[in-house]
C-alpha cells in the first residue's frame, strides 16, 4: 500500500495493494490501524456514502464549514476525476486544486481532509463512488462552490457538464471566503 502526497500535502493518494488471480481480486479497502502507522491517517468515519452517475454529470464543489467532513473517496464502478480545493482562509494554497481519475481499474482512493471543497465528474457511461465521512452530513453547514470558478480554474475534462439546480447556480469561492474554514480550525478537526 502507499500513500502519496499529492501537489496539495494534505489531499493523499492511497494506491492499495490489489491481489488478482483467475476468481477476481482482493483488497484491503480501509484498516484504521495500518493506515496510521504507514499513512500518518488516523481516521474514524461515522457515516458512508455511495452516489451513481452518468457520463458528463459534475457534482460539487460542496464542504460543510461548520461541521467539517474529511472525505475518502473511491470508484468501485466506472471512472471518475476527482478534485478537492483548498478552502482554508490563511492556507498558502487557498483555492489551489488537484484533480485524480478514480476507476473500478485503477482501484485507487482520495483523501480529501476537512477544509477542502470536494466535486467529481463521471467519464464513464455509469459511475459510482463511495465515499467515507468523518463527520455526518448537516445540511445547514453545506457550501457551494461554483465548478467552473476562474479564480480555481480546474481543468474539467467535460465542456458542458450536467449540473443539479444548486450547483449550476453556485457562486464562487471569493463570495464565501468570510464564511469559509480558518487554516488552523480545518486542521485542529
Amino acid at each position: 500500500m502507499r500513500f502519496e502526497p499529492t501537489a496539495l500535502p494534505e489531499v493523499v493518494l492511497v494506491e492499495p495493494d490489489v491481489f488478482r488471480d483467475e476468481r477476481g481480486f482482493f483488497f484491503e479497502v480501509f484498516n484504521r490501524r495500518r493506515w496510521a502507522a504507514e499513512g500518518g491517517l488516523d481516521l474514524a468515519f461515522v457515516q458512508e456514502n455511495h452516489s451513481r452517475s452518468r457520463r458528463g454529470t459534475l457534482r460539487g464543489l460542496h464542504a460543510q464549514v461548520e461541521t467539517p467532513q474529511g472525505k475518502l473517496v473511491r470508484c468501485p464502478r466506472g471512472q471518475v476525476f476527482d478534485v478537492a480545493v483548498d478552502a482554508r482562509r490563511g492556507s498558502p494554497r487557498f483555492g489551489r486544486w488537484v484533480g485524480v481519475e478514480l476507476s473500478e481499474e485503477n482501484f485507487r482512493q482520495l483523501w480529501i481532509p476537512p477544509g477542502f471543497l470536494h466535486g467529481f465528474c463521471a467519464l464513464s457511461e455509469v459511475a459510482e463512488i463511495e465515499y467515507r465521512c468523518t463527520a455526518p452530513y448537516d445540511p445547514a453547514a453545506e457550501v457551494t462552490v461554483a465548478w467552473d470558478d476562474p479564480e480555481i480554474g480546474i481543468a474539467w475534462p467535460v465542456a458542458e457538464p450536467i449540473l443539479s439546480p444548486r450547483d449550476a447556480r453556485a457562486p464562487r469561492l471569493a463570495a464565501l471566503a468570510d464564511r469559509l474554514f480558518r487554516s488552523a480550525e480545518a486542521a485542529g478537526r
